[in-house]
């Protein structure tokens, strides 16, 4: 099998970043970006995702952390975009439902080469510790218009926002790694009756 390694910058007036992730890693993370907060939420991308991530991150965080957030979802959607290639003999569809102590979330992802994205979270408080919790939207819709997949996160019930959060990027690494594992019995086809994702 090819391996399934990408390596993306993008360096804007605002953010100077670079992502590294491999698909079919052990779960491995690096992370150097300013915003801790995120990082502690990505790191349970790579270990529940089964995927090798890294990222170094200077954004302009003397005003907020909007922009570093947006761009590092961004940067790490078109490395996954990257590294999968054609997509043939992937699952495509991926979902998941993760708890946290009283918090409950589900996440469904499909490869269809499609951005959309529907985010259904009611957070308790607007921060947590110095962390907006909004631009958890902002980080999803960038990786969702440069992965390029339909993505469905839903908070089912939860009342502390770390557990909430920490509940949606769980699931999200694992309906990630569901649907981007090789399918033994798709070898070589496309999950796709038009042909092409």
């Amino acid at each position: 099998m090819t391996e399934r390694k990408a390596t993306v910058k993008r360096d804007t007036l605002e953010t100077r970043i670079e992502a590294t992730v491999n698909l079919d890693g052990t779960g491995a993370s690096r992370f150097q970006t300013g915003v801790p907060f995120l990082d502690h939420m990505m790191d349970q991308i790579a270990r529940h995702g089964m995927i090798d991530i890294d990222i170094q991150a200077e954004g302009d965080l003397h005003i907020d952390a909007h922009h570093t957030a947006e761009d590092i979802g961004i940067t790490l959607g078109q490395a996954v975009a990257k590294a999968i290639g054609d997509k043939r003999g992937i699952r495509r569809y991926g979902h998941a439902y993760v708890p946290l102590d009283e918090a409950l979330s589900r996440v469904v992802i499909d490869f269809s080469g499609r951005p959309g994205l529907e985010y259904h979270i009611d957070f308790p408080r607007a921060r947590i510790g110095d962390f907006d919790v909004d631009l958890f939207r902002e980080f999803f819709q960038g990786f969702v218009n440069h992965a390029l997949v339909s993505l469905h996160i839903d908070n089912l019930r939860g009342r502390n926002a770390h557990h909430i959060a920490e509940t949606v990027f769980k699931a999200f690494g694992r309906a990630v790694r569901m649907a981007l594992e090789m399918d033994p019995r798709m070898q070589g086809i496309m999950p796709s009756t038009k042909g092409s994702l």
